[in-house]
């Protein structure tokens, strides 16, 4: 058993940890509120440019590169978004194991897989495995802003418009010498966390470029008779310029929305990992003090059971040595 010294020193230095964690616990705990804000607040545009173009999509022919697969498509791009910070639980550590699932899919279907990087810990991640990262960024993961990430996001979609055949020009943050040219990729994947809930984030790879169509079926209900529905009719648009100008306009800007969308649902999971890591460690940091405190206990009276026995000892072998006088 410890001494009493020692146990005292570390239930000290156990309750300066767990101020530690308490207030990182709590710095968190206002960031989800900020960060879902954040989330909630971007959702009208998202709609609405959702909605633009599906109308747009059925309006127009154009063949777009970011809405079909190529047949000889050969590179294939994974940005992986993980945390500037750590103290984050098993966040990145699940960002990285869905990214290594990834790329031995793509590369089990042939495809070489090449790396860009949003975040310090992925950064270091990598860095120190020897991998090659085509190009990082970092310093906005916990409040990511639009201008920040301009240079991440543009890269990625001018990488897939060029393809795996071209090359997309030089952008701050790609590994290469500035004003060098950079070889593009024929798919886009990125790694995120999505947001469930308060105690859920959940890593999810989405594969971005192309676009994948979805299919709606619209229910239509009869009406009264043969000739009316009850269901509400859908508007009619008139385009200006036409469908097709507007489409190859609009797409860059849809997915760039998605994949600033992707960067704010990280930022709302971090901040949700890190304080469920920090609650857990200082609720640990409690349940070790009160331990610690009843074995220190147990040693104080240890103590000065010993002591007492020590001085009645003493005082029976005086008495003892006064009597044989």
């Amino acid at each position: 058993m410890a001494n009493l010294r020692e146990l005292r020193s570390r239930i000290k230095s156990v309750n300066s940890t767990k101020k530690i964690t308490k207030a990182q616990e709590l710095i968190a705990t206002s960031r989800i509120t900020k960060a879902q804000a954040r989330v909630e607040a971007s959702q009208p545009y998202a709609v609405e440019i959702h909605k633009v173009i599906e109308r747009l999509a059925s309006a127009s022919n154009l063949d777009h590169p970011m809405l079909r697969e190529r047949p000889n498509g050969k590179r294939a791009a994974i940005l992986v978004v993980s945390s500037d910070r750590g103290m984050a639980g098993g966040y990145n550590y699940n960002v990285f194991k869905k990214t290594a699932e990834l790329r031995t899919l793509l590369e089990n279907e042939g495809y070489e897989t090449v790396l860009y990087v949003a975040g310090n810990k992925g950064i270091a991640y990598y860095k120190f495995r020897g991998e090659n990262v085509a190009g990082s960024w970092s310093g906005f993961s916990q409040d990511p802003d639009f201008k920040l990430t301009h240079d991440l996001r543009r890269h990625l979609i001018d990488g897939f418009v060029a393809g795996s055949e071209g090359t997309a020009k030089y952008r701050e943050g790609l590994n290469v010498e500035p004003g060098e040219s950079i070889q593009g990729f024929d798919q886009l994947h990125v790694v995120y966390t999505e947001f469930e809930s308060m105690l859920t984030q959940t890593a999810r790879a989405h594969q971005l470029l192309p676009i994948e169509p979805v299919i709606e079926l619209d229910e239509i209900s009869q009406g009264e008779d043969m000739l009316s529905s009850s269901g509400t009719p859908t508007p009619d648009y008139d385009f200006e310029p036409d469908a097709d100008t507007l489409l190859a306009a609009m797409l860059p800007k849809y997915v760039s929305r998605g994949i600033f969308a992707m960067l704010l649902e990280a930022a709302a999971s971090e901040s949700a990992s890190r304080r469920n890591a920090m609650k857990s460690a200082t609720d640990n940091a409690t349940a070790l003090v009160k331990d610690l405190s009843r074995v220190a206990n147990q040693a104080r009276q240890a103590q000065i059971t010993q002591e007492i026995t020590e001085i009645v000892g003493g005082a029976g072998a005086l008495a003892e040595s006064g009597e044989s006088d």
